[in-house]
């Protein structure tokens, strides 16, 4: 049989096909709703308006009633970017099954990486790359003219989904910023006792603006609305807003004057089952779209009797509603996934840390291109501020100081953001989408709700000097990723379609192996970085207040670094001695990770000491001291793997034998020594510090030892300088890693002395 196209005669194929569709659509649910649960999610989070259980509860609410009340009708998949009266059956099978093997691929990876992307955009692109690819194999089969193009694509939707990209980015900023800024200048930081007074008419004002929303949004997407009330809801907006305003304005003052409810707690409960309603009211057809479209596309080959290479797919253009059934278990992943995806919970803390308003760690590195946006808005600030008079600046400054409150160290985290925030963001969000919905332009709700925080966060003054480079990196960053989106979702789908038009069942074999190697890896992968996180966490703790507190933390980071010196040590040296390549490149990378943990303790220092009482405060200079010594360490062992590595890498001759084996003797004692470090901390039996610093000789002498040796050798029998360059370098930093430990153990232990006299 000749391999023109993509022909499978027999329905059994075809309904493999459908089966397999099927899963990759309950993979892509999950993968999916990872992703845009930062939507829903961030303010309520970022906030903690209420307990993270009360808000996972109220999402979840809000995305069952969208999605089993949806009106599942999937019309972006069938018809909104290609027109399927040009494609026969194989055809279109072909591009839903590019579609959806390209989305799981694309979305999962952008959940790997913490980043939030648009559902939407990814899957509209991906329709546009598998249909133009395979247009473009339908026309240079026949007519060889690209012109033709136009008949397979509905241009003017893709076009509108372009414009609307770059449109949602720039103005939900600015909306976010300028509502925010005057928010701001009427509440302040100190907003409790303002919300006595201007408390009813934000409220109602916020709480109309998310009841219209899930008017437009939410329930136009409902089976059970009809078309007329929707009408109704459109030609009487102005009487509905009106209404709605008075309406919740008056509700509000009641809850605050006479139930002394915090009204903006209510505002982001009701935004959050509003954002998280329409999510899944709306978005439903990013998941499930593509699947229910192919069914649909079988069946009405199935009953046909015409051949899937001869049957245009015309009736694919109309109107189908979804199976109840179908819709009902959509909801049930996404209600899942929730709660169980730490995937989703990596990428919901990406959007809080980029907005957050406290200091801490940043996520983004800062870049050339975000330390000159920061540098020249500084600039235009500046002068800015020299044209408004002092004593307007001054009253405007004082809006915006925050209060500076001591908490105690044994208290939760404070909230990333305050409550006012978290309801400019959700009503902005609400109100722009809903603008959006009334014009009929192709938004995205990612892009909306992320660039709205955003532009509240910078208006906030959250993106300060400390902290305004990295923040503004992870911004652009973002943004990056979903121009990238865009991109990669148009190729891979192309290119997916391709790949299956030619290979047939053979392509879609290894196509599907490939995917489901990628998610296996990255939840692995993620898995094994959630686990390093955990750990890390450890090393970020801000909460001790008491010298035994400070004892047991100490000991902690103490134990994590060892035991991470030691295994690249011993791996150093073994793997020099075999001149593996590889295994130095790893083992030198590997101690990347040790650095970094020593400089998140470094960068936590501030805090660290804020967070002492009174009693304490000495021990910060032991606390300094300490981190010095560990960093020492960790600079030793850094020196030895990367020289050990370069040396190796340059194609240099291997150490001699008598050189490893001496370096094995080194690594032996220290693997002694530092297992009895390890244990020492780890048991917190600090009467055996006595009996480790009396070994500091011993080792010390050992060290000088191999030195003579390797003089003695240079006078009789080596003959190679980069050999006894690295040997001589090993020795010598191995010596100053010895010293290092010891002179810590040496601190820690006069450390102990004293804070047992104290206690």
């Amino acid at each position: 049989m000749p391999v023109k196209g993509f022909y499978f005669y027999m329905q059994d194929v075809y309904l493999i096909i459908l089966v397999l569709l099927f899963i990759l659509a309950i993979t892509d649910l999950v993968v999916g709703v990872s992703n845009d649960a930062i939507n829903f999610l961030n303010s309520a989070v970022g906030s903690k308006a209420v307990s993270l259980r009360s808000i996972l509860i109220i999402a979840s609410l809000g995305v069952a009633v969208g999605a089993i009340f949806s009106s599942g009708l999937m019309e972006v998949a069938r018809k909104g970017i290609f027109l399927p009266q040009e494609f026969y059956f194989e055809e279109i099978m072909i591009i839903f099954l590019a579609v959806m093997l390209t989305d799981v691929l694309l979305l999962d990876f952008f959940n790997s990486m913490g980043l939030p992307t648009s559902t939407t955009v990814s899957i509209m692109f991906e329709l546009l790359g598998a249909a133009v690819s395979i247009s473009l194999i339908k026309i240079f089969n026949t007519t060889n003219d690209i012109s033709h193009l136009a008949n397979f694509i509905n241009v003017e939707k893709a076009s509108e989904v372009i414009f609307g990209i770059l449109l949602a980015i720039g103005i939900a900023f600015i909306a976010g910023a300028v509502v925010q800024y005057f928010s701001r200048l009427v509440l302040s930081f100190k907003y409790e006792k303002r919300l006595k007074y201007t408390g009813a008419i934000f409220g109602g004002v916020s709480l109309a603006a998310i009841f219209y929303f899930i008017l437009i949004n939410g329930l136009k997407s409902m089976a059970f609305v009809s078309n007329h009330f929707v009408e109704n809801v459109n030609d009487n907006r102005i009487q509905i807003i009106i209404f709605s305003l008075l309406g919740f304005t008056i509700l509000s003052k009641v809850l605050i004057s006479f139930f002394k409810v915090n009204i903006l707690k209510i505002i982001v409960i009701v935004g959050t089952f509003a954002l998280a309603l329409a999510f899944a009211g709306n978005d439903l057809v990013n998941f499930i779209g593509v699947p229910i479209a192919a069914w649909q596309s079988y069946e009405i080959w199935s009953a046909s009797g015409v051949a899937a290479s001869e049957l245009l797919m015309s009736d694919l253009a109309g109107s189908v509603p979804t199976p109840e059934i179908i819709l009902i278990f959509a909801g049930g992943v996404m209600v899942l996934t929730i709660w169980f995806s730490g995937k989703a919970q990596a990428v919901v803390d990406t959007g809080v840390k980029l907005s957050r308003q406290n200091e801490g760690s940043e996520r983004f590195g800062a870049t050339y291109l975000s330390r000159t946006i920061v540098r020249y808005s500084i600039i235009f600030g500046a002068a800015v501020s020299d044209v408004i008079p002092k004593n307007f600046r001054k009253k405007i400054n004082s809006q915006f100081e925050t209060p500076n409150t001591k908490t105690s160290g044994r208290e939760i985290a404070p909230p990333a953001f305050d409550l006012v925030r978290a309801s400019v963001n959700l009503v902005v969000a609400s109100i722009l989408i809903s603008m959006g919905t009334n014009l009929q332009l192709p938004l995205s709700t990612t892009y909306v709700t992320f660039m709205v925080a955003m532009g509240t966060s910078l208006a906030d003054r959250a993106w300060n000097q400390e902290s305004a480079v990295y923040r503004v990196a992870g911004v652009l960053n973002v943004i990056g990723g979903w121009f990238v989106t865009a991109f990669v979702a148009f190729l891979g789908a192309a290119v997916f379609a391709a790949i299956i038009y030619f290979g047939g069942l053979i392509a879609i074999a290894i196509l599907v192996c490939i995917t489901a190697f990628f998610i296996v890896r990255n939840t692995l992968s993620h898995a094994k970085k959630a686990k390093a996180g955990k750990r890390q966490k450890r090393y970020k703790r801000t909460d001790i207040i008491t010298i035994n507190e400070i004892t047991v933390e100490s000991s902690v980071n103490i134990s994590q670094v060892i035991s991470g010196i030691r295994k690249r040590y011993t791996k150093t040296v073994d793997n020099l001695g075999y001149h593996d390549l590889g295994k130095l490149k790893k083992n030198n990378k590997k101690v990347g990770e040790l650095e970094k943990e020593i400089d998140d303790l470094k960068g936590n220092i501030y805090y660290f000491i804020k967070s002492l009482d009174e009693d304490s405060v000495a021990a910060s200079r032991f606390y300094i001291h300490l981190l010095d010594y560990l960093q020492e360490m960790v600079n030793s062992t850094r020196y030895i793997t990367r020289n050990s590595f370069e040396h190796v890498n340059n194609n240099h001759k291997n150490l001699k034998f008598n050189q490893i084996r001496d370096l094995k003797k080194i690594d032996k004692k220290l693997q002694e020594l530092f297992e009895e470090i390890k244990y020492t901390f780890d048991e917190h039996d600090f009467e055996r510090l006595d009996d480790i610093l009396a070994e500091k000789q011993q080792l010390l002498d050992m060290v000088s030892e191999m030195i003579e040796k390797q003089i003695k050798r240079i006078r009789t029998s080596e003959s190679s300088p980069k050999n006894t360059k690295l040997y001589f370098g090993l020795l010598l930093e191995s010596k100053d890693l010895i010293s290092s430990t010891l002179n810590l153990i040496q601190l820690f232990r006069e450390f102990y002395v004293e804070a047992k006299t104290t206690l």
